[in-house]
């Protein structure tokens, strides 16, 4: 069975009908950024494809492609607010994009504030399977399905896509593998959040034998969430739930990988790049 896409700019593609599909290609938004989706063609710039799921393998698996798909309702960071240790009643909590700390780029940042300074955080790090191929084709199919104009060439194009497991895999690691002695050595949590198919097949590849059961005291932590139907009468698409929860350390990282270990930087150098980021807009109120 040939690989399919089972959301396109964050709506079902068992639901709708041409009107709302035009509509919803015409503006290009992603929900879960409240924006246009930033996953465009190299070829066209102005384009976004607007994948979020699809479908692989020989049991048609739901499959996360697009990391901002696991930004719904927020709940990643629902699930990582016990790991705020120094979070106080009184405290304002913001979500923070893409900072930049010693040993690269993080994802996001939960932050515990007070009048403007960050009291505590932990990084989140986002992480959803890089495909070979391409999707197009298999998206130009499904608008064609819902009515709407698409180049024959494209919907009749014989190239399809695939999951690049192992360069996704080794990718992360090897990124976590500087990431976490920054933050093993000011004692904050980093998490990383991957889709449990994932983290099933990066355990058969690596050696996670050393994870345990998420203990607060590790610095890294993992959490896998699953893609289940959505629940209720007339209901269509997929929702996530959170499946599992290890974690483990700088070491446990570098053991994965066979690498060793290597000694960080300041504190201060967070927090100002924190407190620089601060603002009424990054505010965030669980709901």
């Amino acid at each position: 069975m040939n690989n399919i896409v089972l959301e396109l700019f964050g709506q079902s593609t068992a639901s709708g009908n041409q009107r709302s599909w035009t509509q919803r290609v015409r503006q290009q938004q992603c929900p879960y950024i409240s924006k246009k989706c930033l996953k465009i063609r190299k070829s066209q710039p102005d384009l976004s494809i607007g994948t979020c799921l699809v479908s692989h393998g020989r049991s048609q698996r739901p499959i996360m492609i697009c990391p901002f798909r696991m930004l719904e309702n927020r709940q990643i960071f629902v699930d990582s607010l016990h790991l705020l240790s120094l979070h106080e009643p009184g405290n304002e909590l913001h979500v923070l994009s893409e900072l930049n700390i010693p040993g690269g780029k993080v994802d996001y940042f939960l932050v515990s504030a007070r009048n403007g300074k960050p009291k505590d955080f932990v990084g989140i790090e986002l992480q959803t399977l890089d495909t070979t191929g391409t999707v197009w084709p298999a998206r130009q199919r499904f608008l064609h399905s819902k009515g709407i104009k698409v180049a024959k060439a494209d919907r009749s194009s014989t190239k399809s896509f695939n999951m690049n497991w192992k360069m996704t895999e080794k990718t992360i690691l090897l990124q976590l593998h500087h990431k976490i002695q920054t933050f093993e050595h000011l004692s904050k949590h980093l998490v990383l959040v991957v889709q449990d198919d994932l983290l099933v097949d990066m355990r058969k590849k690596f050696s996670f034998d050393h994870l345990n059961s998420a203990r607060t005291g590790d610095s890294m932590h993992i959490h896998s969430y699953t893609v289940t139907p959505q629940k209720g009468k007339n209901a269509c698409g997929h929702r996530l739930e959170l499946a599992n929860r290890f974690s483990t350390d700088a070491n446990g990282i570098s053991r994965a990988l066979g690498l060793q270990a290597e000694a960080n930087i300041e504190l201060s150098v967070i927090l100002s790049e924190i407190e620089r980021k601060i603002s009424a807009a990054t505010r965030w109120t669980p709901a």
